[in-house]
C-alpha cells in the first residue's frame, strides 16, 4: 500500500518511538538529521514515548549514580529533546495505556527501543534463597526507580557479586563504598539512609574466565580505586595466562591497560596493610558458581557460595578443575547480563531477549518483516555493547525506514493532536519535555535546599539534585 501522504507536501510522516532511553533518543535524532529529511524529501513528525514519567531510561535507572560520564550522556540528550522538534510524551505504557492497534491508527512507523531491564537467569541450586538478588534489581533500586520497593535488605557483612562486566563492578561498587561518598551524585535520599545502615566489610567479585577476558572496562576498574577506605584485594593463583591471552594483551590496548592495573594493584596491596581499610572489595577469577548455600541455623537463607575452581583452555575460554572452593557470604547478586522482555503483539526470542527483526525490521510470526515496524538497541541486538554503541543501531534502523517510507501503511488519523486527545479521553497522565523540565528544576531545587542547612551529614559536599522516586510524586510535580 502506498503511503502518499508520506511522500507529498500534504503532510509529514508520522514516526512513533517507544522508549525514550539513548537508543530512543538517537533513533529521533538521526531521523531528523537524515540527509532524506534535511533535502527536503520527506517531513517527520516524530512522537518518543516513555513508560516513566522522566526521559533517559537507562541513563536515569540503569547506570550508577557516580559514574562521571553519565552528565555528559544526560547533556547531549537533553541538546536533542530541547531543540522542540521531538515531542516526549512519559508515563504512557505500551500494552497497557496504547495498543499496537492504537499506534498503527496515529502514525505511518512505529520503533521499539524499549531496551532489557531484567536480571539473566542463572541456574545453579539455591538462586531462589533470601539474600540472592539480581543485579539489575539492585541498580533499579539504587538509582531510584519509580516501581521498585524504597527498601533494600542491607543486612550483610559479607557479599558475593558474580559476573565481570560493567553492571558487576557497580553493584559491588555500589555496596563497598561509604555512602558519604555519593552525596555529590543525585542518589535518592531513601538509598542514601538504605546504604548508611549497611554492616558491609567485604565484597567479593567472581568471574568465570581470567583477568585477560574480564567484560569491563578501564574506566569502570580506575573507579574502584577512587573508593575512601576500601582496600582492593586480589589473589596471585586467579592470575593465569593462556595463550590467547597473551595475545590478547599484546593485540589490544585495553586488555592490557586493564591486565597491567590489576596486575599492580596485585604487587602493591601488600605495600598498603600497615594501615587496612574498613572494607575490602575481593576481585576473583577462574570461579564458576556451584551453589548457592543454604544455612543450617537459618534455612531458606544465603550462609555461603560454593564455587568450582576453572583453568584457561589455551583458547580464552575455561574447563573445570574438579577443585571446589567455598565463600561465607550472606548475600548474593547476580550480575551476569540483562535480558528483553516481551512486548504485546510482537514476536519474541525468549532465549536471546529480543524482538526477532533482520536489522531493525520486526518480523512476524512468518519470519516476513511487518511493514511499518521496527525496532532498535537492546531489544533488537540484544544487551551488549556500551550505550555509544546504540547509534550505530539506530543509524541501520532508520536507513531501512527510510528506505522503506514509500511503501508504509498510512496512519488512518495522523493529525498530531489526535493521540493526546486519545491519551485525556482514556484519563492517562501522560508527562511532556516541559513537564521534565519542571521536574529537572524541582530535583535541582532538592539539593540546592540541602546545601543550605537541611543536610548536615555532608562535611560540605554540595549536592547538584535529589532525585524524586515516587512515580505519583514525579507526575505530580511535571503536570504542574
Amino acid at each position: 500500500m502506498s503511503n502518499s501522504a508520506a511522500t507529498t507536501p500534504q503532510r509529514p510522516l508520522r514516526v512513533a518511538i517507544v522508549g525514550a532511553g539513548p537508543a530512543g533518543v538517537y533513533a529521533a535524532d538521526i531521523l531528523t538529521k537524515s540527509n532524506e529529511v534535511k533535502g527536503g524529501d520527506v517531513e517527520v513528525s516524530i512522537d518518543l514515548f516513555e513508560a516513566y514519567p522522566a526521559p533517559y531510561g537507562l541513563i536515569r535507572y540503569g547506570v550508577a549514580p557516580d559514574h562521571p560520564r553519565i552528565k555528559g550522556i544526560v547533556n547531549a540528550l537533553h541538546k536533542v529533546l530541547d531543540r522542540g522538534d521531538i515531542r516526549f510524551l512519559g508515563n504512557v505504557t505500551y500494552g497497557r495505556d496504547l495498543s499496537l492497534h492504537d499506534f498503527r491508527a496515529f502514525y505511518d512507523a512505529v520503533i521499539f527501543s524499549t531496551g532489557a531491564i531484567k536480571d539473566a537467569d542463572l541456574n545453579i541450586p539455591g538462586v531462589e534463597l533470601e539474600g540472592s538478588f539480581g543485579g539489575a534489581d539492585f541498580v533499579s533500586w539504587y538509582d531510584g526507580h519509580p516501581d521498585v520497593p524504597r527498601d533494600w535488605p542491607l543486612d550483610a557483612k559479607e557479599i558475593a557479586v558474580i559476573g565481570n562486566g560493567n553492571v558487576a563492578l557497580d553493584v559491588a561498587r555500589m555496596l563497598v563504598k561509604h555512602p558519604e561518598e555519593l552525596l555529590v551524585t543525585e542518589i535518592p535520599d531513601n538509598v542514601y539512609a538504605g546504604l548508611k545502615k549497611s554492616p558491609v566489610t567485604d565484597v567479593h567479585v567472581f568471574g568465570r574466565r581470567g583477568p585477560a577476558q574480564v567484560k569491563f572496562t578501564p574506566l569502570e576498574l580506575r573507579e574502584l580505586s577512587h573508593c575512601k577506605d576500601v582496600d582492593i584485594v586480589l589473589y596471585p593463583e586467579d592470575f593465569e595466562f593462556d595463550e590467547a591471552s597473551d595475545e590478547a594483551i599484546k593485540s589490544n590496548n585495553q586488555i592490557k591497560t586493564m591486565v597491567n592495573t590489576m596486575t599492580n594493584w596485585l604487587v602493591e596491596e601488600h605495600a598498603e596493610s600497615e594501615q587496612p581499610s574498613s572494607r575490602r572489595l575481593h576481585l576473583h577469577f577462574l570461579h564458576s558458581p556451584v551453589e548457592i548455600l543454604d544455612s543450617p541455623e537459618t534455612p531458606g537463607k544465603v550462609s555461603g557460595i560454593k564455587f568450582e575452581r576453572m583453568q584457561l583452555d589455551g583458547t580464552g575460554n575455561v574447563k573445570g578443575t574438579g577443585e571446589f572452593i567455598e565463600y561465607p557470604v550472606q548475600s548474593v547478586y547476580r550480575a551476569i547480563g540483562y535480558h528483553g522482555s516481551p512486548l504485546e503483539e510482537l514476536e519474541y526470542d525468549a532465549r536471546r531477549g529480543v524482538i526477532p527483526n533482520d536489522g531493525g525490521r520486526v518480523l512476524g510470526a512468518d519470519g516476513e518483516p511487518v511493514p511499518g515496524i521496527y525496532a532498535t538497541g537492546w531489544i533488537k541486538r540484544g544487551p551488549v555493547g556500551l550505550i555509544g554503541h546504540t547509534k550505530g543501531d539506530a543509524l541501520e534502523t532508520i536507513g531501512f525506514l527510510l528506505e522503506d517510507r514509500l511503501n508504509l501503511p498510512p496512519a488512518e488519523n495522523p493529525d498530531p493532536q489526535a493521540i493526546i486527545d486519545l491519551l485525556e479521553e482514556r484519563g492517562i497522565e501522560y508527562t511532556t519535555w516541559e513537564g521534565w523540565n519542571r521536574l529537572d528544576a524541582h530535583e535541582a531545587a532538592l539539593g540546592a535546599a540541602w546545601n543550605s542547612g537541611q543536610g548536615s551529614e555532608g562535611d560540605g559536599v554540595v549536592r547538584e539534585r535529589i532525585k524524586v522516586v515516587p512515580r505519583e510524586e514525579m507526575i505530580r510535580i511535571s503536570r504542574g
